[in-house]
């Protein structure tokens, strides 16, 4: 297997850079570089020199030898200065010596994979990690990375495999006397609550809320005050402001964080009967597909309530527009701010029931499909009473939970994960 090597800090310049290599080279290729390694996790400081001895830089060296690393190869860390001409120079000793090569994105965390340093939820979990832009969607993509789903997986795993250890030594000697209908209801019933518990994990919401953000979607009739809303919550003129019926034609999309969450919030066309405008009918038509896919409506309107939207009392700072009346939820006023932070406060409430919990493991379309198999199969185990079935529909879950763990058909996933991941990772 070739050595690679690739910068696994940030973009330079920057105070220091680190430069890691991983693979059976590692460490004869440090040495060129730096003289002989230190003691494994040790750092020592070193003068590195390219192949005329030539300085290149004063750096840090730590190593690490496998399998006990990260990659579970021998690696090793060169701290070096920031600077982009020093990492290039690096870098292009390293790249000349023999059996060494740049990285390709996410090789790294893919040899950690292949050895068996972690599993392929918790690599799924790290690119989480990496592209995690809110506190929710860190916790998330830690709670995975640190191995949440793998030992859950693995507990479901020894369970039934233990299950179908039973059924096969019921089976062997089955010849002798028939397999007692007691054991095979011992059987299903565990079956049918393993089963029972990855439902409860499917129940919960999915992780594409927290990645993607919660669509929260504002809509009314014409002059309602929607576009001055989304620019007072994303505090910027993100919507064009006009007294003008139909000024907002189309859906206007803007992603904002809040406490931690994500949030794409839409703005709109006006909502009328009748029309001549036949680019306003059409506004009028996407505004009614946002509205079918909000997660969260925010209606501005007097009448003709959405079911399950939140009630707004625009424009409270206008003459005789004091009194919020009966079945609204906040009055608010995008002139002066009154009321939006109430308004902010429904809308994280709502929020809260849309997203996983903050201390369960969020799963995402891959995850969620395997384990709904895999619970699909447990179930006919535990309406079976053949235990030739229930051998098999055990042996096509556990086919699944090894799916969902990388343990078996997941070449073609592994290039479309790991393509998403930065260079050094």
């Amino acid at each position: 297997m070739d050595t690679i090597f690739a910068l696994s800090s940030g973009a330079p310049p920057a105070a220091i850079a680190l430069i890691r290599i991983s693979g059976p080279a590692a460490f004869a290729a440090s040495e060129a570089l730096a003289g002989p390694m230190p003691a494994p996790r040790n750092a020592s400081l070193r003068v590195l020199r390219d192949a005329t001895g030539a300085v290149l830089d004063r750096a840090l060296v730590l190593a690490f030898l496998g399998p006990n690393s990260a990659t579970g190869e021998d690696i090793v860390e060169l701290h070096v200065h920031g600077g982009r001409a020093v990492i290039r120079a690096v870098e292009a000793a390293l790249a000349a010596w023999p059996g060494l090569r740049a990285a390709e994105p996410g090789e790294f965390t893919r040899r950690a994979l292949l050895s068996g340093r972690i599993d392929l939820t918790e690599a799924e979990g790290l690119g989480d990690l990496l592209s995690a832009e809110t506190e929710t969607q860190r916790r998330a993509a830690v709670m995975l990375a640190e191995g949440g789903l793998r030992r859950q997986a693995e507990d479901w795993t020894d369970r039934v495999v233990s299950l179908a250890a039973g059924v096969e030594a019921a089976i062997d000697f089955s010849d002798e006397d028939d397999v007692p209908p007691a054991h095979i209801a011992m059987i299903a019933g565990r079956a049918t609550a393993i089963a029972a518990e990855m439902g409860a994990m499917l129940a919960t919401p999915p992780v594409e809320r927290l990645r993607d953000g919660l669509r929260v979607v504002i809509a009314g009739p014409p002059n309602s005050g929607k576009s001055t809303l989304l620019n007072a919550l994303a505090e910027r003129e993100a919507a064009i402001v006009s007294p003008i019926s139909g000024t907002t034609r189309d859906r206007i999309e803007v992603p904002i964080a809040r406490d931690g969450i994500a949030y794409v919030f839409t703005d709109t066309a006006g909502l009328t009967e009748a029309s001549d405008d036949p680019i306003e009918r059409i506004g009028v038509e996407r505004a009614g597909e946002a509205i079918r896919g909000a997660d969260i409506l925010l209606w501005l309107g007097d009448d003709a309530v959405p079911d399950g939207a939140i009630r707004l009392y625009p424009r409270a700072d206008l003459p005789g527009r004091a009194v919020m009346p009966a079945g609204c939820d906040v009055a608010v006023s995008a002139k002066d701010g009154s009321g939006l932070s109430a308004l902010w406060s429904l809308i994280g409430a709502r929020a809260a029931m849309l997203l996983p919990p903050a201390d369960a493991v969020a799963l995402n379309q891959r995850q969620r499909r395997l384990i709904a198999e895999a619970r699909a199969w447990l179930v006919r185990a535990g309406e079976e009473r053949d235990t030739l079935l229930i051998a098999e529909q055990l042996r096509l879950a556990m086919r699944a939970l090894h799916q969902l763990t990388g343990r078996s058909d997941v070449e073609a996933m592994l290039d479309a994960l790991f393509v998403k991941f930065c260079i050094g990772k």
